[in-house]
């Protein structure tokens, strides 16, 4: 849990939570606030499975999996190579594509080019494209006067993306099944805060939509893990424009360590289907494994 991403404060908030849940269901949890002693400390305290509740760079683009493979340690979520291709806007984007999944048009462009001129035609959104949770995302509309004027500490290399409109939607994955969708209604962007803070968000589970899109969306996720390699829990993120039927709905992108605090979308849904928090949890340590 921890770490040192942008989403450290999520991370040390769903570790906390897992842990409660885990200690609860009569495991013996030991918590780590992962930095670079990392190795020696999992090394010394020997888990016989690491639940993985890192969520950003370092913690769910492959690189502690790695970790935790040349240490031979079983753990929860996916491997290094689903990882690290789900944290990788453009490349999953390009998985998604290959699966014949709805994507939509992006581009990546350096920082500073994106400063100078609007690289395609508004609206579009820029993001970077290796953080999750909304972290450092511009939306720029289509009235922009100019470009956005993105902040120093946005990465070098940015990605690009055309608006998609329309109504916020999300289905869960867990192991080899789509759990159900929820419909995330907010007052204006789904941000960090519309994520994390209590009353940020409004969540409708299961989403009041027609049956072709709810029964759409759990294809898509489920198509969606599968093609990236996903393990474990997933859960992946769409736009539906209601005005364009099914060709209004796009898949945003897939989360592979989604969020597990008191506000988070994937529990929810294991709740409403009759999964509790703690047998959630206990699923996913009794998934773990190595060579994911």
């Amino acid at each position: 849990m921890g770490g040192p991403s942008a989403e450290r404060d999520v991370s040390l908030s769903s570790g906390r939570e897992c842990a409660a849940a885990l200690r609860d269901y009569g495991y013996h949890v030991i918590e780590v606030d992962a930095g670079p002693d990392l190795a020696q400390r999992l090394t010394d305290a020997a888990p016989d499975v690491v639940f993985n509740a890192l969520h950003g760079r370092w913690g769910e683009d492959g690189c502690v999996q790695g970790l935790l493979e040349w240490l031979r340690i079983p753990y929860t979520h996916s491997g290094v190579l689903a990882s690290a291709l789900a944290m990788d806007k453009d490349r999953s984007k390009q998985v998604f594509r290959d699966a014949g999944l709805p994507v939509v048009q992006s581009v990546l462009a350096l920082r500073d080019e994106v400063r100078r001129a609007h690289v395609m035609a508004p609206p579009y959104v820029v993001k970077p494209n290796n953080e999750g949770s909304s972290v450092g995302v511009y939306l720029v509309n289509e009235a922009a006067n100019g470009p956005p004027q993105l902040s120093d500490d946005m990465p070098e290399m940015v990605m690009v993306e055309a608006f998609a409109p329309g109504r916020e939607l999300t289905t869960t994955v867990m192991g080899d099944r789509a759990l159900t969708v929820t419909d995330i209604l907010t007052d204006g962007w789904y941000d960090y805060d519309a994520k994390y803070k209590p009353g940020g968000s409004r969540h409708v589970v299961p989403a009041e939509i027609p049956p072709q899109i709810f029964e759409a969306c759990l294809d898509y996720s489920l198509r969606a893990h599968r093609a990236l390699g996903c393990r474990g829990l997933s859960r992946t993120d769409f736009r539906w424009d209601e005005s364009r039927g099914l060709d209004g709905l796009i898949l945003l992108e897939t989360n592979t360590q989604p969020g597990m605090t008191p506000t988070s979308l994937s529990p929810e849904q294991g709740q409403v289907l009759g999964i509790s928090f703690p047998e959630l949890c206990s699923w996913m340590v009794e998934d773990a494994s190595c060579h994911r």
